[in-house]
């Protein structure tokens, strides 16, 4: 089963938001619909703007720990090098 490591944006990209799945597409339509209050409906955060995908889940929730544990500008350097564009990338899954 694949596992995710995501990054979500708002529309003027002043937010960002960290997550891991094992459910991309599922996951960030849940974000983008609202279905759970806290930090990402609060925000208005559910523009898909980066992923990792890994197989096994412990080497994802590391990943996520360690992008956590970044600076901002470290997080928009890996946005910027695998989606230059910022484009929303939910429309290209499935």
């Amino acid at each position: 089963m694949p596992y995710y490591v995501y990054i979500l944006t708002n529309a003027n990209h002043a937010v960002l938001y960290i997550g891991v799945t094992n459910d991309l597409q599922r996951r960030v339509y849940e974000h983008k619909s609202g279905l759970h209050p806290g930090f990402t409906k609060k925000y208005n955060v559910h523009k898909l703007v980066y992923w990792e995908q890994f197989t096994d889940v412990k080497a994802a929730i590391e990943r996520e720990k360690q992008l956590k544990a970044g600076s901002r500008q470290k997080k928009l350097d890996l946005i910027q090098a695998f989606n230059p564009e910022w484009i929303d990338l939910f429309d290209l899954l499935g």
